[in-house]
């Protein structure tokens, strides 16, 4: 991967979390819990090790923000009804009204930025590139002056 490509990558990213950052704060919400919720709101009901690999936390720290927001009455833990040994967070129907409330003032965000009508080719393009780079790793190349 081109280093300009990288740092264009980092770059976007950083911007659009201090933009997501600012909005959330104000209604105090984090970055992290948003996206937790995010996930959460698919309704399903996800295990920790799969909600830390999608929010890319490491577990004591989703735990601890779990935690919170379980505290908070946003999220509650349930036994997974097919693996009993398996604990699932799901929102509270009081989670799922604030997560609403959050994902339209993230939208009304989202919106306002020049190049937002590109999102689902952006979308596409990520998720080709996310895809890729968690395929195994390309060998180093063998250096044959040595």
């Amino acid at each position: 991967m081109p280093v300009d490509l990288v740092d264009l990558l980092t770059r976007a990213e950083r911007l659009a979390v201090r933009r997501l950052r600012g909005v959330l704060d104000e209604a105090g919400c984090s970055v992290e819990a948003w996206r937790v919720m995010s996930l959460l709101a698919d309704g399903e009901g996800h295990g920790m090790t799969a909600i830390a690999d999608c929010v890319l936390l490491p577990p004591p720290t989703l735990t601890r923000l779990v935690d919170q927001l379980v505290d908070d009455g946003m999220v509650h833990r349930r036994v997974d009804p097919l693996d009993r040994r398996r604990i699932l967070a799901h929102l509270t129907p009081r989670g799922a009204e604030r997560w609403r409330h959050l994902d339209e003032r993230v939208r009304g965000l989202w919106e306002l930025l020049p190049g937002s009508g590109d999102d689902e080719l952006l979308a596409v393009l990520l998720r080709r590139l996310a895809a890729g780079l968690e395929g195994p790793a390309a060998p180093a190349p063998v250096d044959f002056t040595a």
